[in-house]
């Protein structure tokens, strides 16, 4: 769950707790060097939030979602695949960090060295957001839908308390899968099957 950093919380420095100024992204880069421990994102707005601690089972779900997409990219090999520490600096100025996201070789590499070991400025041809029981679904559904408007292809929102996978695409209506044993990247990442109901 995002939280905005104007609200008191005793797991958050109390000289951020008073920042209520927009925050630019190059004030962004600076926090997140300054403070490396948190889990930090910045809205489109410039609005600062923190992401708390997965718990051991959702840190176990997500451990399992990244081997399985990392697996799959080896084999493949058209594409890079990150997990949920990567912060991407979206086109509309977001700072965004996805569970597990992936995208193609030649975007990749059209970025230079720099932009790779920073936030890379590019949005992922596929994201992945795996629900915590402190995520809202509405909060997750609007994130899903800022990566389809900023360039994705492909993007899938996992709830495994409801044990459904909610499906995203460009120009296309919303799916909602119910308790599927196996989500297909076809033809976006072809060959791609995630075991979902190894995340139940």
């Amino acid at each position: 769950m995002a939280r905005n950093l104007t609200q008191p919380d005793a797991h958050i420095p109390p000289d951020l707790i008073g920042l209520t100024q927009s925050v630019t992204p190059e004030q962004f880069e600076r926090l997140c060097q300054e403070y490396s421990d948190l889990r930090l994102e910045l809205t489109s707005t410039g609005e600062l939030i923190v992401m708390p601690g997965t718990g051991s089972k959702t840190g176990m779900r997500n451990s399992d979602l990244n081997y399985q997409l990392r697996a799959w990219t080896i084999s493949d090999g058209s594409g890079r695949c990150f997990d949920s520490s990567t912060i991407f600096a979206l086109p509309n100025n977001a700072r965004r960090s996805p569970d597990a996201s992936w995208v193609r070789r030649e975007r990749w590499d059209n970025l230079s060295e720099r932009q790779q070991e920073g936030f890379a400025p590019i949005c992922p041809d596929f994201v992945v957001e795996l629900r915590s029981p402190s995520d809202r679904l509405a909060t997750l559904h609007d994130k899903m839908l800022e990566y389809i408007a900023n360039g994705a292809s492909l993007g899938w929102l996992i709830d495994p308390f409801k044990r459904r996978v909610y499906v995203y695409k460009p120009d296309e209506e919303l799916v909602v899968l119910e308790n599927p044993e196996i989500v297909c990247g076809d033809p976006w990442l072809p060959g791609f099957k995630l075991k979902v109901d190894e995340l139940w």
